[in-house]
């Protein structure tokens, strides 16, 4: 173990493996993960190359080998349970994307979703068991998160009662799937529904796409792999042409919309239900924001507790740099995002959960909300992991340039998240929508529940500017409660500025879709400001369900450092409203850095209750007993081109440059 990080461990004011269980929900929980890690990491078959070093093809192969044999041994294990079918796909596939994922993410979750008891019981089986390999078809070349543009066509004809799919466009092609280019032999396709000369939008459809046993594409079938990327290298996202190619009728999923053998259209009780995939998924990506910041975060604690770098003092030894505030300021806050995102994560999966049970039971009330929340929380999330993957990479310094530290891994798998599922700014529209629906509910007497609730008190928030100097006594800058009151006033400040300059526009422009999108960067501002205060409310509302005193302290300490740092970098919104006087926020700004210190000793039990393994890290400069220096050495040398001491690149070029000499 290196010294460095053995001090820090014995000197954390708190026990970090308490701070796992709740993490994980419970000791038992953590128990059962660490159960089915260890039959991860002491089975052989799991042992495999370093990926950064094969080919794409060969990570492709390794990869398809690695989804396969992590399906035999969830038999073998008997894991059946969801959560811990999860678990055992995260900590067996480490950093990288499995090309047989979307079958478990998206196929199956819609199956479930918007498939009959008759459809459930003819695909879920196979699809479980790999005999059906399916993926989820629904960005085209020409269009993504715009629904509503998709061009595939799914025409009925009631004489053969069969679906007559097509891709009449360039632009219609289904493009990105992963899975879908080599791997994949059916697709849930999503189309325009055509029936009886009627369009009615988009629905979605089984579609067989390879035969199974040849794996070869059917007649009418155009499939393939769309090339290389910014990452992702051993997922074959795919590309998908269809040219009247039929369906049986039984293959629309019909839980909610339906057509009858006649071609008779029964619509479903709302729109909204054919989308639960997708809300599914985006509530499922918040806690990946936290689970990739919070790997990065690791990476970069650790190495500044083992990298000894300049000094303080001129003669001193050179310190740690963690000891420096600009490192600290640099990954302390990250930190306490990483930890915010946790507890944000945790109550996206219950609340989908829980509603999902309530739309099963036909009450669809807090539907349109959970549409909202999933979109904005998204988007939110996964633009500050973004970032703060980023931010975890250069605060390493060159080393987090290379793929040993395994941050370059992270951030490429990561980032697409930005995109898919929804582009981030179109999704914060989409919860601004919510926003500006909730608000003209308020102004027109009623009122609005869950987390919108703060717009019903919008008339006694507001804050005239001959009122600020009478505001200063309202906000407590120690109290994580009173610092979630501060965001709500900021969300309710700026979600009443985004309606009056949307009414203002309306008021000089004929259309209201005109008027929208000239108020659109004020909308996107609000509904950053709403899922801003949401994160600083679940964060600080689970500090009193905690009984571990020193636990206590030290995510109070968290969550004081993320509501504050956040402060700081929106002082304008807090100052403009009449929230904060100037003198409070340089209190802010001071007590910012006084959190840095306070922290600074608890840094590296922080990032241990993570509970990542070397393995599941994948870095050589975030080890557990930070050894970096020999172990990155040893990396280096399993590089292709150290196989020869001279490549043969010097014999075929450079050597008859230099006999000319």
């Amino acid at each position: 173990m290196n010294p460095d990080l053995h001090r820090e461990r014995d000197s954390a004011s708190f026990d970090a493996e308490k701070l796992t269980y709740i993490l994980d929900g419970s000791p038992e929980r953590t128990r059962r993960r660490r159960e089915i890690e260890n039959m991860i990491l002491n089975d052989p078959d799991f042992k495999h190359e370093d990926l950064n070093f094969l080919t794409r093809s060969e990570q492709y192969d390794m990869a398809v080998k690695k989804s396969a044999m992590m399906v035999k041994k969830m038999r073998d294990f008997g894991i059946a349970d969801p959560e811990e079918i999860m678990w055992f796909k995260k900590l067996s596939l480490i950093s990288f994307v499995e090309p047989v994922g979307l079958n478990y993410s998206m196929f199956i979750p819609t199956l479930l979703i918007q498939g009959t008891t008759a459809q459930q019981q003819k695909w879920l089986s196979p699809s479980q068991g790999l005999q059906i390999i399916g993926t989820y078809a629904q960005t085209e070349m020409g269009h993504g998160t715009h629904l509503r543009g998709l061009e595939t066509t799914a025409t009925y004809d009631p004489k053969t009662q069969e679906f007559i799919l097509n891709s009449p466009t360039v632009t219609s092609i289904k493009w990105w799937p992963g899975g879908l280019g080599k791997t994949s032999n059916h697709a849930i396709v999503l189309a325009q529904l055509y029936t009886k000369g009627e369009c009615y939008g988009l629905h979605a459809f089984i579609v067989p796409i390879r035969e199974i046993g040849t794996h070869k594409p059917f007649p009418g079938i155009t499939v393939g792999d769309i090339g290389p990327k910014f990452g992702y290298g051993e997922m074959d996202n795919g590309y998908l042409k269809m040219d009247n190619y039929r369906i049986p009728r039984e293959n629309m999923l019909m839980k909610y919309a339906q057509v009858k053998p006649d071609g008779t259209y029964v619509k479903p009780v709302s729109d909204r239900l054919t989308y639960g995939t997708m809300v599914f998924v985006r509530s499922f990506l918040v806690g990946e924001s936290a689970r990739a910041l919070s790997k990065a975060c690791t990476i970069a604690i650790r190495y500044s507790l083992v990298r000894h770098q300049s000094e303080i003092q001129p003669g001193d030894p050179e310190p740690q740099i963690l000891d420096f505030q600009t490192q600290q300021y640099k990954l302390f806050p990250l930190l306490a995002t990483a930890y915010a995102f946790q507890f944000v994560g945790a109550f996206m999966k219950e609340t989908y959960h829980r509603i999902n049970v309530d739309i099963g039971q036909g009450n669809l009330n807090e539907l349109p909300e959970l549409h909202a929340l999933t979109a904005g929380l998204k988007a939110f999330t996964s633009w500050t992991a973004n970032a703060g993957i980023e931010a975890c990479r250069m605060a390493c310094g060159g080393h987090g340039y290379s793929h040993c530290s395994g941050l370059p891994n992270i951030y490429v798998t990561f980032t697409p998240t930005c995109t898919f599922e929804g582009e981030n700014t179109v999704m914060m529209l989409q919860t601004a929508r919510f926003l500006m629906k909730s608000y003209d509910q308020v102004h027109s007497g009623k009122l609005v529940g869950g987390m919108m609730s703060y717009l019903n008190d919008l008339a006694s928030q507001r804050i005239q500017p001959q009122q600020v100097a009478a505001w200063p006594a309202v906000v407590d800058i120690s109290s994580p409660d009173s610092l979630a009151e501060a965001y709500k006033r900021r969300a309710a400040r700026l979600v009443e500025t985004a309606a009056r300059n949307l009414q203002t526009e309306m008021k000089h422009r004929k259309s209201k879709d005109i008027a929208w999108n000239l108020t659109s960067v004020d909308l996107v501002r609000a509904s950053e400001a709403h899922c801003h205060y949401v994160v600083v409310k679940l964060f600080s509302g689970n500090l009193s369900k905690i009984d571990d005193k020193p636990i206590q302290t030290v995510l109070k300490n968290l969550c004081l450092l993320y509501a504050l740092y956040g402060i700081s970098q929106n002082s304008g919104d807090f100052l403009q409203g009449g929230i904060l006087t100037e003198s409070q926020l340089t209190q802010v700004n001071q007590r910012v850095k006084d959190l840095l210190t306070i922290i600074r000793p608890d840094s590296a039990a922080l990032v241990d209750a993570f509970d990542f393994k070397d393995h599941t890290l994948g870095s050589v400069l975030g080890r557990y007993d930070g050894n970096v220096y020999e172990n990155m050495f040893e990396w280096a040398k399993k590089s292709p081109l150290n196989k020869t001491e001279v490549h043969e690149s010097y014999h075929k070029y450079l050597k008859p440059l230099q006999s000319k000499l």
